[in-house]
């Protein structure tokens, strides 16, 4: 059982920058793939970025590619999202999803390969 904290959501003007925080609970935080995922409102969850259990793989949705880094630092369990020039369609609630990996370099994007999730963190980018 993986349980997950996210932290650091808030509200921001466009183009400015927030970080993300999702605290895992337990030993086995490194053997398991890590996602962030959003949600707006009246809108399905959709798939933000993903990293590796060793981090040293990587994806992003086209949307945010260029202006967020997702990282990890299993001696913390704990994985970041670094969000930067944000604009206003990034306003929604950020997810953070774990799912146990055999793969040191899986990765996964979709919503149904995650297995545990944390409760969510609000970001509103204003105009």
């Amino acid at each position: 059982q993986v349980q997950l904290v996210e932290s650091g959501g808030g509200l921001v003007q466009t183009g400015g920058s927030l970080s993300l925080s999702c605290a895992a609970s337990g030993r086995t935080f490194s053997s398991h793939t890590m996602g962030w995922f959003r949600q707006a409102p009246g809108k399905e969850r959709e798939f933000v970025a993903t990293i590796s259990r060793n981090g040293g793989n990587t994806d992003y949705a086209d949307s945010v590619a260029g202006r967020f880094t997702i990282s990890r630092d299993n001696t913390k369990n704990t994985v970041y999202l670094q969000m930067k020039a944000l604009k206003p369609e990034d306003t929604a609630v950020y997810y953070c999803a774990a799912v146990f990996s055999n793969g040191l370099l899986r990765i996964v994007t979709t919503t149904n390969g995650y297995n545990y999730w944390g409760q969510g963190t609000q970001v509103t980018v204003s105009s």
